[in-house]
């Protein structure tokens, strides 16, 4: 089976359903860390309405969705900040499909994204818990930098110059 990935609608019901999986993932292991339970649900159906993903639609931004054997399995998403810095956001993939390839794939087309938009160089952040996303930023080339945001859980701000233009 074939991984691609394409442009998606932010507000598809394939990426809303994305949406739901990879905030209720890392919701639930945010909760389960510091008070050992899962997301209430009325809280968890409260911050996915709240997080429309809107700032991921044209033309300063672009939501992608990585497909596995046509199955939409992930999702990637780069907003502009200003005219030459783009913010990857939503970088997931179901868990049985880790490990085969999806998030390099995936960051690779965001970074081509966010060069489509203009931007010279990329910023991300991400928390503590979230190992594996450290892992992978690291290994693909990003760097840990000082905080670009306030965001309340960010606990680690990486950054990556976007040199050339592979789009």
């Amino acid at each position: 089976m074939t991984w691609t990935v394409a442009p998606e609608p932010h507000d598809s019901p394939v990426a809303a359903a994305l949406w739901r999986a990879y905030y209720t993932e890392v919701s639930d292991r945010w909760y389960q860390r510091f008070e050992g339970r899962t997301t209430d649900p009325d809280e968890l159906e409260r911050e996915i309405a709240a997080d429309t993903g809107a700032y991921l639609a044209p033309p300063n931004g672009t939501l992608l969705v990585a497909r596995h054997g046509g199955e939409p399995v992930g999702t990637a998403g780069v907003r502009l900040l200003d005219a030459a810095t783009a913010e990857l956001k939503r970088v997931f993939v179901r868990e049985e499909m880790r490990g085969r390839g999806g998030a390099p794939l995936l960051v690779a087309a965001a970074e081509d994204a966010a060069r489509a938009l203009g931007a010279r160089r990329i910023v991300l952040d991400t928390r503590n818990d979230l190992v594996e996303a450290r892992t992978l930023y690291a290994r693909l080339g990003y760097t840990e930098t000082e905080p670009y945001n306030d965001h309340e859980y960010a606990e680690h701000w990486f950054s990556k110059r976007l040199e050339g233009v592979r789009v």
